[in-house]
Protein backbone atom coordinates (compact mmCIF):
# COMPACT_ATOMS: atom_id res chain seq x y z
CA UNK A 1 0.00 0.00 0.00
CA UNK A 2 1.36 3.41 -0.97
CA UNK A 3 1.16 6.21 1.67
CA UNK A 4 1.03 9.67 0.24
CA UNK A 5 3.14 12.60 1.48
CA UNK A 6 0.05 14.41 2.78
CA UNK A 7 -0.88 11.46 4.95
CA UNK A 8 2.62 11.37 6.41
CA UNK A 9 2.45 15.08 7.26
CA UNK A 10 -0.88 14.61 9.03
CA UNK A 11 0.53 11.78 11.20
CA UNK A 12 3.54 13.87 12.25
CA UNK A 13 1.31 16.77 13.23
CA UNK A 14 -0.90 14.50 15.33
CA UNK A 15 2.15 12.98 17.08
CA UNK A 16 3.60 16.38 17.94
CA UNK A 17 0.24 17.53 19.30
CA UNK A 18 0.04 14.48 21.58
CA UNK A 19 3.55 15.06 22.94
CA UNK A 20 2.86 18.72 23.63
CA UNK A 21 0.09 17.86 26.13
CA UNK A 22 1.45 17.81 29.81
CA UNK A 23 0.36 14.99 32.20
CA UNK A 24 -1.72 16.10 35.26
CA UNK A 25 0.24 16.43 38.59
CA UNK A 26 0.07 13.42 40.99
CA UNK A 27 -2.09 13.90 44.12
CA UNK A 28 -0.19 14.34 47.43
CA UNK A 29 -0.43 11.28 49.77
CA UNK A 30 -2.59 11.74 52.86
CA UNK A 31 -0.76 12.30 56.18
CA UNK A 32 -0.04 9.07 58.07
CA UNK A 33 -2.34 8.09 60.88
CA UNK A 34 -0.83 7.92 64.40
CA UNK A 35 -2.29 7.20 67.80
CA UNK A 36 -1.86 9.83 70.48
CA UNK A 37 -2.74 10.36 74.11
CA UNK A 38 -3.40 13.66 75.84
CA UNK A 39 -1.04 14.07 78.79
CA UNK A 40 -2.98 14.53 82.04
CA UNK A 41 -1.66 15.43 85.46
CA UNK A 42 -2.24 13.12 88.41
CA UNK A 43 -0.80 12.56 91.91
CA UNK A 44 2.30 10.39 91.49
CA UNK A 45 4.56 8.99 94.18
CA UNK A 46 8.10 10.16 93.46
CA UNK A 47 10.40 7.13 93.62
CA UNK A 48 14.18 7.40 93.90
CA UNK A 49 16.06 4.24 92.90
CA UNK A 50 19.66 3.86 94.08
CA UNK A 51 22.15 0.96 94.28
CA UNK A 52 22.96 -0.44 97.71
CA UNK A 53 24.39 -3.30 99.75
CA UNK A 54 22.85 -5.32 102.55
CA UNK A 55 24.44 -5.38 106.00
CA UNK A 56 23.66 -7.28 109.19
CA UNK A 57 22.09 -5.23 111.97
CA UNK A 58 24.57 -6.56 114.53
CA UNK A 59 27.89 -8.30 113.99
CA UNK A 60 29.68 -9.89 116.93
CA UNK A 61 33.24 -11.21 116.72
CA UNK A 62 33.61 -14.09 119.16
CA UNK A 63 37.17 -14.05 120.54
CA UNK A 64 39.13 -16.01 123.13
CA UNK A 65 39.48 -14.37 126.56
CA UNK A 66 41.90 -16.91 128.11
CA UNK A 67 44.92 -18.88 126.94
CA UNK A 68 44.42 -22.55 126.24
CA UNK A 69 43.85 -25.38 123.78
CA UNK A 70 40.50 -25.69 121.98
CA UNK A 71 38.95 -29.02 122.95
CA UNK A 72 35.64 -28.99 121.01
CA UNK A 73 33.45 -26.92 118.75
CA UNK A 74 29.98 -27.01 120.30
CA UNK A 75 27.83 -25.57 117.46
CA UNK A 76 27.08 -26.28 113.82
CA UNK A 77 28.61 -23.79 111.44
CA UNK A 78 26.14 -21.64 109.50
CA UNK A 79 23.21 -22.22 111.87
CA UNK A 80 21.29 -19.92 114.17
CA UNK A 81 22.48 -19.73 117.77
CA UNK A 82 20.88 -18.09 120.78
CA UNK A 83 22.48 -15.70 123.22
CA UNK A 84 24.44 -17.60 125.87
CA UNK A 85 24.68 -20.83 123.85
CA UNK A 86 28.09 -22.59 124.22
CA UNK A 87 30.18 -22.38 121.06
CA UNK A 88 33.68 -23.63 122.01
CA UNK A 89 35.26 -25.53 124.90
CA UNK A 90 38.84 -24.63 125.92
CA UNK A 91 40.91 -26.98 128.10
CA UNK A 92 40.05 -25.84 131.67
CA UNK A 93 42.56 -27.87 133.70
CA UNK A 94 45.21 -25.20 134.13
CA UNK A 95 42.68 -22.57 135.11
CA UNK A 96 40.95 -25.01 137.46
CA UNK A 97 44.29 -25.53 139.21
CA UNK A 98 44.74 -21.77 139.52
CA UNK A 99 41.32 -21.47 141.07
CA UNK A 100 42.19 -24.22 143.61
CA UNK A 101 45.37 -22.33 144.50
CA UNK A 102 43.38 -19.14 144.97
CA UNK A 103 40.93 -20.96 147.26
CA UNK A 104 43.82 -22.24 149.38
CA UNK A 105 45.32 -18.76 149.61
CA UNK A 106 41.97 -17.41 150.71
CA UNK A 107 41.62 -20.07 153.41
CA UNK A 108 45.10 -19.27 154.74
CA UNK A 109 44.33 -15.53 154.79
CA UNK A 110 41.04 -16.14 156.59
CA UNK A 111 42.83 -18.24 159.22
CA UNK A 112 45.39 -15.48 159.78
CA UNK A 113 42.61 -12.92 160.09
CA UNK A 114 40.76 -15.08 162.63
CA UNK A 115 43.93 -15.39 164.75
CA UNK A 116 44.48 -11.63 164.55
CA UNK A 117 40.89 -11.06 165.67
CA UNK A 118 41.40 -13.23 168.73
CA UNK A 119 44.59 -11.36 169.62
CA UNK A 120 42.85 -8.00 169.47
CA UNK A 121 39.98 -9.28 171.62
CA UNK A 122 42.35 -10.67 174.22
CA UNK A 123 44.64 -7.62 174.25
CA UNK A 124 41.69 -5.29 174.70
CA UNK A 125 41.02 -6.77 178.16
CA UNK A 126 44.69 -6.73 179.16
CA UNK A 127 45.03 -3.08 178.22
CA UNK A 128 42.02 -2.25 180.40
CA UNK A 129 43.78 -4.01 183.32
CA UNK A 130 47.02 -2.23 182.41
CA UNK A 131 48.65 -5.64 182.02
CA UNK A 132 49.60 -4.80 178.39
CA UNK A 133 50.95 -1.63 176.88
CA UNK A 134 48.91 0.45 174.50
CA UNK A 135 51.62 0.06 171.88
CA UNK A 136 51.31 -3.71 171.78
CA UNK A 137 47.56 -3.42 171.48
CA UNK A 138 47.86 -0.99 168.55
CA UNK A 139 50.24 -3.39 166.83
CA UNK A 140 47.68 -6.20 167.21
CA UNK A 141 44.96 -4.01 165.71
CA UNK A 142 47.27 -3.21 162.77
CA UNK A 143 47.93 -6.92 162.20
CA UNK A 144 44.17 -7.56 162.15
CA UNK A 145 43.60 -4.87 159.53
CA UNK A 146 46.40 -6.27 157.41
CA UNK A 147 44.92 -9.75 157.69
CA UNK A 148 41.48 -8.50 156.69
CA UNK A 149 42.95 -6.70 153.66
CA UNK A 150 44.78 -9.90 152.73
CA UNK A 151 41.47 -11.80 152.91
CA UNK A 152 39.82 -9.26 150.58
CA UNK A 153 42.70 -9.59 148.11
CA UNK A 154 42.55 -13.38 148.11
CA UNK A 155 38.79 -13.27 147.54
CA UNK A 156 39.32 -11.00 144.53
CA UNK A 157 41.94 -13.39 143.18
CA UNK A 158 39.54 -16.29 143.62
CA UNK A 159 36.81 -14.37 141.78
CA UNK A 160 39.21 -13.64 138.92
CA UNK A 161 40.27 -17.30 138.75
CA UNK A 162 36.64 -18.43 138.76
CA UNK A 163 35.83 -15.90 136.01
CA UNK A 164 38.75 -17.08 133.87
CA UNK A 165 37.65 -20.66 134.35
CA UNK A 166 34.19 -19.68 133.10
CA UNK A 167 35.76 -18.23 129.96
CA UNK A 168 36.93 -21.71 128.98
CA UNK A 169 33.36 -22.26 127.76
CA UNK A 170 32.92 -19.66 125.02
CA UNK A 171 29.28 -18.61 124.66
CA UNK A 172 27.39 -16.56 122.07
CA UNK A 173 27.18 -12.88 123.08
CA UNK A 174 24.14 -12.29 120.83
CA UNK A 175 21.53 -14.33 119.01
CA UNK A 176 22.04 -14.73 115.28
CA UNK A 177 23.61 -16.87 112.60
CA UNK A 178 27.05 -18.22 113.50
CA UNK A 179 29.57 -18.32 110.70
CA UNK A 180 32.48 -20.59 109.94
CA UNK A 181 34.81 -21.47 112.82
CA UNK A 182 38.20 -19.76 112.52
CA UNK A 183 39.95 -22.38 114.70
CA UNK A 184 39.79 -26.15 114.99
CA UNK A 185 40.17 -28.60 117.85
CA UNK A 186 43.71 -28.61 119.18
CA UNK A 187 44.45 -25.00 118.25
CA UNK A 188 46.19 -22.79 120.80
CA UNK A 189 44.22 -19.61 121.44
CA UNK A 190 45.36 -16.53 123.32
CA UNK A 191 43.40 -14.30 125.61
CA UNK A 192 45.97 -11.52 125.35
CA UNK A 193 45.91 -11.70 121.55
CA UNK A 194 42.11 -12.04 121.47
CA UNK A 195 42.14 -14.92 118.97
CA UNK A 196 39.12 -14.76 116.66
CA UNK A 197 36.98 -17.89 116.98
CA UNK A 198 33.94 -17.08 114.80
CA UNK A 199 31.46 -14.34 113.91
CA UNK A 200 27.75 -14.05 114.63
CA UNK A 201 25.48 -11.91 112.45
CA UNK A 202 21.97 -10.83 113.35
CA UNK A 203 19.95 -10.95 110.13
CA UNK A 204 16.42 -10.10 111.24
CA UNK A 205 15.94 -7.23 110.65
CA UNK A 206 18.63 -6.35 108.11
CA UNK A 207 20.07 -3.05 106.86
CA UNK A 208 20.41 -1.77 103.29
CA UNK A 209 23.13 0.87 102.93
CA UNK A 210 23.03 3.25 99.96
CA UNK A 211 23.97 6.83 99.12
CA UNK A 212 22.70 9.78 97.11
CA UNK A 213 24.73 12.47 95.38
CA UNK A 214 24.79 15.99 96.77
CA UNK A 215 23.30 17.40 93.53
CA UNK A 216 20.31 15.05 93.75
CA UNK A 217 19.80 15.90 97.42
CA UNK A 218 19.84 19.62 96.58
CA UNK A 219 17.38 19.14 93.70
CA UNK A 220 15.05 17.16 95.96
CA UNK A 221 15.14 19.88 98.61
CA UNK A 222 14.39 22.55 96.01
CA UNK A 223 11.39 20.59 94.70
CA UNK A 224 10.03 20.23 98.22
CA UNK A 225 10.63 23.92 98.96
CA UNK A 226 8.90 24.99 95.74
CA UNK A 227 5.84 22.88 96.51
CA UNK A 228 6.26 20.66 93.45
CA UNK A 229 6.82 17.72 95.76
CA UNK A 230 5.09 17.01 99.06
CA UNK A 231 7.53 15.44 101.50
CA UNK A 232 6.40 12.24 103.25
CA UNK A 233 5.47 12.34 106.92
CA UNK A 234 6.37 9.67 109.46
CA UNK A 235 8.28 6.61 108.34
CA UNK A 236 9.50 6.82 104.74
CA UNK A 237 8.57 3.57 102.89
CA UNK A 238 11.44 1.82 101.11
CA UNK A 239 11.36 -1.17 98.74
CA UNK A 240 14.06 -3.51 97.51
CA UNK A 241 14.68 -4.75 93.99
CA UNK A 242 16.82 -7.89 94.07
CA UNK A 243 19.53 -8.89 91.60
CA UNK A 244 17.14 -11.04 89.56
CA UNK A 245 14.78 -8.08 89.08
CA UNK A 246 12.15 -9.29 91.55
CA UNK A 247 10.82 -7.02 94.27
CA UNK A 248 11.24 -8.06 97.90
CA UNK A 249 7.84 -8.77 99.41
CA UNK A 250 8.25 -6.76 102.64
CA UNK A 251 8.37 -2.96 102.76
CA UNK A 252 11.13 -1.39 104.84
CA UNK A 253 11.61 2.06 106.32
CA UNK A 254 14.31 4.70 106.15
CA UNK A 255 16.01 4.87 109.55
CA UNK A 256 19.19 6.88 108.97
CA UNK A 257 20.20 9.90 106.87
CA UNK A 258 23.69 11.32 107.24
CA UNK A 259 23.72 15.07 107.82
CA UNK A 260 27.06 15.58 106.04
CA UNK A 261 28.46 14.62 102.64
CA UNK A 262 31.46 12.40 102.08
CA UNK A 263 34.30 14.61 100.89
CA UNK A 264 35.76 11.86 98.69
CA UNK A 265 32.56 10.84 96.88
CA UNK A 266 30.25 13.84 97.33
CA UNK A 267 27.41 11.65 98.53
CA UNK A 268 25.25 11.39 101.63
CA UNK A 269 24.93 8.01 103.33
CA UNK A 270 21.44 6.59 103.90
CA UNK A 271 20.22 3.38 105.48
CA UNK A 272 16.95 1.46 105.44
CA UNK A 273 15.75 -1.38 107.64
CA UNK A 274 13.84 -4.41 106.36
CA UNK A 275 12.24 -7.38 108.11
CA UNK A 276 13.96 -10.64 107.19
CA UNK A 277 12.20 -13.46 109.06
CA UNK A 278 12.98 -16.11 106.42
CA UNK A 279 16.64 -15.03 106.08
CA UNK A 280 16.03 -14.38 102.38
CA UNK A 281 18.28 -11.33 102.42
CA UNK A 282 21.98 -11.97 102.99
CA UNK A 283 24.67 -9.45 104.07
CA UNK A 284 26.84 -8.27 101.18
CA UNK A 285 24.06 -8.82 98.63
CA UNK A 286 23.72 -6.17 95.90
CA UNK A 287 20.25 -4.59 95.69
CA UNK A 288 18.50 -1.56 94.27
CA UNK A 289 16.70 0.57 96.83
CA UNK A 290 13.52 2.43 95.90
CA UNK A 291 12.65 5.26 98.28
CA UNK A 292 9.33 7.10 98.28
CA UNK A 293 10.67 10.66 98.36
CA UNK A 294 7.24 12.29 98.27
CA UNK A 295 4.15 12.85 96.13
CA UNK A 296 3.92 15.02 93.01
CA UNK A 297 0.51 16.66 93.12
CA UNK A 298 0.58 17.32 89.35
CA UNK A 299 2.74 14.52 88.05
CA UNK A 300 2.85 13.34 84.44
CA UNK A 301 3.02 9.76 83.26
CA UNK A 302 3.23 8.42 79.69
CA UNK A 303 3.60 4.90 78.27
CA UNK A 304 7.11 3.56 77.99
CA UNK A 305 6.73 2.85 74.26
CA UNK A 306 6.28 6.57 73.58
CA UNK A 307 9.74 7.51 74.93
CA UNK A 308 12.95 7.09 72.96
CA UNK A 309 15.82 6.80 75.44
CA UNK A 310 19.37 7.29 74.14
CA UNK A 311 22.73 8.03 75.80
CA UNK A 312 22.11 11.68 74.95
CA UNK A 313 18.75 11.75 76.74
CA UNK A 314 15.08 10.94 76.27
CA UNK A 315 12.76 12.35 73.60
CA UNK A 316 9.09 12.05 72.65
CA UNK A 317 7.15 12.98 69.52
CA UNK A 318 4.42 15.56 70.16
CA UNK A 319 1.63 16.56 67.75
CA UNK A 320 1.58 20.36 67.84
CA UNK A 321 -0.38 23.05 66.08
CA UNK A 322 -1.84 22.15 62.65
CA UNK A 323 -1.04 18.48 63.47
CA UNK A 324 2.68 19.00 62.83
CA UNK A 325 5.05 16.57 64.61
CA UNK A 326 7.60 17.99 67.04
CA UNK A 327 10.51 16.17 68.69
CA UNK A 328 10.58 17.11 72.39
CA UNK A 329 13.42 16.35 74.83
CA UNK A 330 12.09 15.27 78.24
CA UNK A 331 13.56 14.39 81.61
CA UNK A 332 12.29 11.02 82.82
CA UNK A 333 12.07 9.87 86.39
CA UNK A 334 11.27 6.38 87.64
CA UNK A 335 9.95 3.61 85.41
CA UNK A 336 6.72 2.38 87.01
CA UNK A 337 5.46 -0.73 85.30
CA UNK A 338 5.14 0.15 81.60
CA UNK A 339 5.08 3.94 82.11
CA UNK A 340 7.73 6.61 82.52
CA UNK A 341 7.25 9.40 85.06
CA UNK A 342 8.05 12.69 83.30
CA UNK A 343 9.80 15.27 85.45
CA UNK A 344 10.09 18.04 82.84
CA UNK A 345 9.62 18.73 79.13
CA UNK A 346 5.85 18.18 78.80
CA UNK A 347 2.76 20.10 79.83
CA UNK A 348 -0.73 18.77 80.63
CA UNK A 349 -2.93 18.58 77.55
CA UNK A 350 -0.15 18.02 74.99
CA UNK A 351 -0.65 15.17 72.54
CA UNK A 352 2.09 12.52 72.60
CA UNK A 353 2.40 9.88 69.88
CA UNK A 354 2.30 6.36 71.34
CA UNK A 355 1.74 4.25 68.19
CA UNK A 356 2.89 4.84 64.63
CA UNK A 357 6.19 6.41 65.62
CA UNK A 358 7.92 4.91 62.60
CA UNK A 359 5.54 6.83 60.31
CA UNK A 360 5.91 10.21 62.06
CA UNK A 361 8.68 12.63 61.15
CA UNK A 362 9.45 15.91 62.96
CA UNK A 363 8.11 18.82 60.91
CA UNK A 364 5.69 16.65 58.89
CA UNK A 365 1.91 16.56 59.32
CA UNK A 366 0.07 13.53 60.70
CA UNK A 367 -3.49 12.44 61.33
CA UNK A 368 -3.80 12.01 65.12
CA UNK A 369 -6.23 9.47 66.53
CA UNK A 370 -6.88 9.37 70.25
CA UNK A 371 -5.77 6.05 71.75
CA UNK A 372 -5.77 4.48 75.18
CA UNK A 373 -2.59 4.30 77.22
CA UNK A 374 -2.47 0.54 76.80
CA UNK A 375 -0.96 -0.85 73.60
CA UNK A 376 -3.35 -2.44 71.11
CA UNK A 377 -3.58 -6.19 71.24
CA UNK A 378 -1.48 -8.01 68.68
CA UNK A 379 -3.65 -10.35 66.57
CA UNK A 380 -2.68 -13.99 66.78
CA UNK A 381 -0.55 -15.32 63.97
CA UNK A 382 -2.34 -17.36 61.33
CA UNK A 383 -1.74 -21.11 61.65
CA UNK A 384 0.60 -22.61 59.05
CA UNK A 385 -1.10 -23.98 55.95
CA UNK A 386 -1.60 -27.71 55.80
CA UNK A 387 -0.32 -29.64 52.81
CA UNK A 388 -3.86 -30.05 51.53
CA UNK A 389 -4.50 -26.29 51.75
CA UNK A 390 -1.22 -25.63 50.04
CA UNK A 391 -2.33 -27.73 47.15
Amino acid sequence: MIITANARRVGVVLLLAACSKSSPPAAAPPPPEVRVIAVASEPIVDMIELPGRLQAVRISEVRARVDGIVQRRLYTEGTDVREGQPLFAIDPRELRARMSAAQASLARAEATAANATQDVTRYRGLVAQQALSQQEYDAAVARLRTAEADVAQRRAELSAARLSLGYTTVTAPISGRAGRAEVTEGALVSGGGATLLTRIEQLDPIYANFSQSSSDVLALRNRIASGALKAPTGNVPVRLVLEDGSTYRSVGKLNFVDLSFDEATGTAALRAEFPNPQRTLVPGQFVRVRVEAGVQAKGLRIPQRAVNVTPQGATVLVVGAKDIVESRPVKVGALEGDSWVIQSGLEPGERVIVDGLQKARPGAPVKPVVASATPPATPPAAPPATPAAAR
